[in-house]
């Protein structure tokens, strides 16, 4: 809701601001439960947005705001909570650790500039968060690492962070360690200065050498490491030999050095955090506002034109042309639909007129779209409270409403100059739905809502299945699944899930005659079409052939084509289970005719016929659909997926190995498939991925077979 006061002990939300140095965009990247919620809702606290921190139990946290994310305890979309610390205005963006919500990670990813990976001290680092730092290594996006429920009883915090150090690799290196006993806090490693949090935060700075830490031992060598981290990310070449030398170096100089690293996206500061005891929370922020970037260091997105026309480079520049992007769409009661949108260049103000593109999506239904809009007002957006703010400036993020055909991934710019943003990634969503409205009378409020909900989220896919005449919602994963019916029934739509049925195809197993006779003669203009046919098969994908070896005229050339459309309508129908039939040649070899009652319509009855007798006749089986499924799995679970794929009636391909992670080929049968993306994640521990495209038809199994004629 759109709120100018603050309510529920919640304090303004930040306001807008004038210059991208000021702003820093900070994605919190981590597995399910390793606390970034809780850790937001702490900095939130202590920076004065709110004055008492909610709960992820009680449903009561600004980031979990959606009804689906209360009842699944986990956050299920992306959400903005601005801070301001020093004078720097902080856009925290929390994301869900789930995997069926990775397109919202994605989008949590695109719309920042640094990430903090959270992981719990009592957990280790799982693969699927691995992933992730790689994929935020592959585009030098800057990363620290917090070390989160430090509270935990089973917490192991130097445990964890040499977890961290083996996964995510180089340049991983802890800046503070804990402090034991009665007064919690941290000593940093290179000021050595302590931090006490026993009267909470802020924290009291002591001197060094006054207090016990739980790395008493390891602490010097943790720091000399640290600084020869810094000295090796460092242009000034001669530190090395001056640290080696045993020179005191400036340790201003360090820091000065260690900011720039981790801008660069070089170096990995790890900070050890309590989002209960605030223990860690000062430092965080000072990393934030000082480690890492502003918009400025952030190269945008490639643009092109609408069209595809080269574009030129975009920066974060509030004079320069517009161009956004929403990164989420929301539905309100209230307000409508809400847009939340990183501005890359220029500024957005309200009262003006915006291009709003969105191109390819279209197989996902989502159809390209070039459409003139009005902004009238322009919010900051903490969770769901919206505070207007005058302008949004290039480095920012804000919320527009009632942008009526904006839709995730879409790009906002000027009307006279409308670009298009390279979109990110997205995964593919391969989970099938069949979604059925309760009453006959809400199918057509179905459509429209699914097409809302679609539109909200690019990871969805909406299919009509024109063979069943099923409505198809490709889903992510089951709690993707539950998310998207869960906001189809708060749109006041009674729904409900059916199994999703496969098409299938007939075809002939062997050759076989068929006759068709078609005569009514009771008086007046009859009807008389008689015809023989000759069915065999063909080779997979060959389609359908008609021949014609009708000789000395017995059915007039006119008629011939009639059988043909008569057959052909016969195939669209099936002949045995009403699946289309596939893969014949028919030869049509006699036939008699009425020189008055004979027409179109009567030979394209016989024609059907003939096609029906010749099934009775021969043997008519089923074709299933074949899918090509490729599943990159580590190498220590290939023997699980090639077992499972084998009991599946896979065929396997290959499979090649690189780097610790295979990639298996097979032919998979699609009703084989269609929970395949949960059970292949609970098999790998969702260290797994796989892709389908179709590959052909082939004979279903004898308890499938449709008939089998005498």
């Amino acid at each position: 809701m759109v709120d100018k006061q603050a309510k529920n002990g919640r304090g303004s939300a930040a306001m807008a601001v004038d210059d991208p140095r000021k702003v820093r965009n900070v994605v919190l990247v981590g597995p399910c439960g390793s606390g970034k919620t809780t850790l937001i809702e702490a900095l939130l606290t202590v920076s004065g947005a709110l004055d008492r921190t909610g709960s992820v139990t009680d449903g009561t946290t600004v980031c979990d705001h959606d009804p689906a994310a209360v009842r699944q305890q986990r956050s299920v979309g992306i959400a903005f909570a601005p801070i301001t610390h020093d004078g720097i205005k902080i856009n925290l963006i929390d994301t869900p650790g789930y995997a069926d919500f990775v397109g919202e990670l994605r989008a949590g990813m695109r719309a920042a500039d640094a990430a903090l990976f959270v992981v719990c001290a009592a957990d280790g680092v799982d693969a699927a968060t691995v992933a992730l730092w790689n994929e935020c290594a592959a585009i030098d996006m800057p990363r620290a690492v917090v070390i989160s429920r430090t509270d935990h009883k089973r917490a192991d915090v130097l445990g964890e962070m040499r977890a961290c150090q083996e996964a995510f690799g180089a340049g991983v290196v802890p800046l503070y360690l804990p402090v034991d006993g009665e007064q919690p806090g941290l000593v940093g490693l290179i000021t050595q200065q302590r931090s006490d949090y026993s009267a909470g935060y802020p924290p009291t700075m002591i001197a060094a050498g006054t207090q016990a830490t739980s790395a008493a031992g390891p602490i010097s060598a943790a720091r000399d490491e640290l600084i020869e981290g810094i000295i090796a990310e460092s242009e000034d070449e001669t530190l090395m030999d001056r640290y080696l030398g045993g020179e005191q170096l400036d340790e201003a100089a360090l820091i000065d050095d260690l900011e720039t690293a981790v801008e660069r996206g070089s170096f990995h500061p790890v900070i050890p955090v309590c989002a209960h005891t605030g223990v860690g929370l000062a430092e965080l922020l000072e990393l934030v506002g000082r480690g890492f970037p502003s918009p400025l260091e952030h190269e945008p997105p490639d643009v092109t034109g609408v069209n595809g026309d080269p574009h030129d480079t975009l920066r974060a520049d509030p004079d320069g042309p517009l161009a956004a992007e929403v990164v989420h769409t929301s539905m309100d009661s209230y307000v409508g639909r809400i847009s939340l949108v990183r501005v890359f260049s220029g500024t957005l103000r309200p009262d003006r007129t915006v291009h709003v593109s969105g191109h390819g999506l279209t197989e996902r239904g989502h159809a390209d779209h070039d459409v003139d809009e009005r902004v009238t007002h322009i919010y900051s957006a903490r969770g769901t409270e919206l505070s207007e703010v005058p302008y949004c400036v290039a480095g920012d993020v804000c919320a527009l409403t009632k942008i009526g055909s904006a839709e995730t991934g879409d790009t906002v710019s000027l009307p006279s100059d409308p670009v298009l943003m390279r979109p990110w990634s997205m995964p593919e969503p391969l989970l099938p739905i069949a979604v059925v409205a309760n009453k006959r009378g809400d199918e057509d409020a179905l459509s429209r809502n699914l097409a809302r909900v679609v539109a909200s989220d690019p990871t969805l896919r909406l299919e009509r299945n024109s063979e069943t005449n099923q409505l198809v919602l490709w889903c992510m994963g089951e709690a993707h699944a539950d998310v998207a019916l869960s906001r189809l029934r708060a749109g006041g739509i009674d729904v409900t899930t059916e199994d999703v049925r496969i098409p299938l195809r007939e075809t002939f197993s062997g050759p076989a005659r068929g006759h068709g006779r078609h005569i009514k003669q009771s008086g007046g203009h009859g009807q008389y079409a008689v015809c023989f046919i000759e069915v065999e098969p063909l080779p997979r994908g060959a389609g359908f052939e008609f021949v014609d070896r009708i000789v000395g005229g017995v059915i007039p050339n006119q008629f011939i084509p009639s059988v043909e459309k008569g057959i052909r309508n016969q195939l669209a129908l099936g002949v045995a289970e009403g699946y289309p039939m596939v893969d014949i040649r028919v030869t049509l070899v006699d036939g008699k005719a009425h020189s008055v009652d004979s027409s179109d319509a009567a030979f394209q009855t016989a024609g059907a016929l003939a096609l029906k007798d010749a099934a009775a006749n021969g043997s008519v089986i089923l074709l299933e659909p074949l899918d090509q499924v490729v599943v990159r799995v580590p190498d220590e679970h290939v023997g699980t997926v090639l077992g499972d794929l084998s009991a599946r009636r896979g065929r396997v391909l290959g499979t090649e190995a690189t780097a610790g992670t295979s990639t298996v080929r097979a032919d998979v049968p699609a009703t084989e498939l269609l929970r395949y993306a949960t059970e292949l994640r609970s098999m790998t521990s969702g260290t797994a991925s796989f892709s389908r495209t179709f590959s052909r038809y082939e004979p279903a199994p004898q308890n499938m077979t449709a008939h089998t004629g005498g």
